[in-house]
Order: C-alpha cells, then sequence, then structure tokens
C-alpha cells in the first residue's frame, strides 16, 4: 500500500501520467496558431488533392488514398473520446485533472496531432526503410505537438495520445487489403484526374 502512494500523488498532480503541466505561453515566431492551422489545411489540402490526383493506380496513389483513411478516421476518433473525456484544456485551468466537466471542454486527445500522426504514417509505412528521410515527415505532428503546448491548447498527454491514436490509425490503414474511403466511391476515382485527362 505504501509502495502505491507516491504513484496516486504523481498522478494527482499532473494528470494520468504524471506529466502534465502548462509551458511558458508563446503564440509568436513558429509557433503562432496561425501556422499551426496553415500546417492542418495545408496537410489536408495535400491528402486530399493528391489522393483524387493519383487515385489507387500506382504506390504513391495508393499511399494518398491510405493517408486520407488515416488522417479521417483519427479526426473522427479524437472527436469521439473528446466527447468522452470532456477535459479542460491549460488555457481555461490550471489543473491538469480536470476530466468530465462537460461537452464544452475538448482537450483529450489531441485532433490535430491525431490527423496529422494519421496522414504522415502510411507514408513512413510505406517509404520509409527504401527512403529513411521520409522519416522527417514525423517533424509535423511533432512540431504541431510542441505549438498546441505553446499555445495552451493541449496538455502533454493530450498530444501523446493523439499522436499514439494517428499512429495507430495510420499503421491499421497501411496494412489494410485496400483503402476503405476509396472502396465507398464509384469506380472512376481510382483512376485519378491524372489519368483521366491523359
Amino acid at each position: 500500500m505504501a509502495c502505491l502512494l507516491p504513484l496516486s500523488n504523481a498522478y494527482a498532480g499532473g494528470g494520468p501520467l504524471g506529466i502534465d503541466h502548462k509551458l511558458h505561453y508563446d503564440n509568436s515566431g513558429i509557433w503562432k496558431r496561425s501556422n499551426q492551422k496553415n500546417l492542418q489545411y495545408a496537410m489536408i489540402v495535400t491528402v486530399i488533392g493528391g489522393s483524387f490526383a493519383l487515385g489507387d493506380q500506382s504506390r504513391l496513389g495508393d499511399t494518398f488514398w491510405r493517408s486520407l483513411d488515416a488522417m479521417s478516421f483519427s479526426a473522427l476518433g479524437s472527436a469521439g473520446l473528446k466527447l468522452t473525456f470532456q477535459r479542460k484544456r491549460p488555457s481555461q485551468t490550471n489543473n491538469p485533472n480536470e476530466f468530465f466537466k462537460g461537452s464544452g471542454y475538448q482537450s483529450f486527445p489531441s485532433g490535430e496531432v491525431a490527423a496529422l500522426s494519421g496522414a504522415v504514417t502510411p507514408f513512413i509505412v510505406r517509404y520509409g526503410s527504401d527512403h529513411p528521410a521520409v522519416y522527417a515527415l514525423a517533424l509535423l505532428p511533432a512540431y504541431d505537438a510542441v505549438a498546441r503546448m505553446k499555445t495552451h491548447g493541449h496538455w502533454q498527454t493530450d498530444v501523446l495520445a493523439g499522436a499514439a491514436l494517428g499512429v495507430g490509425v495510420g499503421i491499421w490503414a497501411s496494412h489494410r487489403k485496400s483503402p476503405l474511403i476509396l472502396g465507398w466511391l464509384p469506380g472512376g476515382f481510382s483512376v485519378g484526374f491524372v489519368h483521366h485527362f491523359k
């Protein structure tokens, strides 16, 4: 019983893993909130554009569709978890243990980090062993995670959970027999606009 006391104290002081604390607030330079949003929008446009442009007839096109699956389902999963856990953001409280406080509180997990992690994971799984530079894509969700904490949008466990969700869904999407969203669309989308107009 005495061995468990330090663990419960760590839990009470800093979120589920005892690591949550506010970073020094910084909404300037590369950490600016508008830069985070621009990255998110650029990723969405790139993944959707690449999917529809290339179709599923090439290795790269297939990877774009898997990335779209992972990005979409990571975002949906994180939205559901936010509604479940209802955690207050660092901008709303100094206490990282404030869960189940109502539907207006949606800190856990980070949806942006989940979506970005999901989007890049299929590219890393598909091309990482042949082209190690592809691992640099992991810097995108890592940047967003730090930026979200610096602007007091999320706690440390929020971004870690978002990253874990995105990577998990990305690996799932990478190993499916075929991309899921593509299977729901008419067959012409598998060819891609680039091939339609050749």
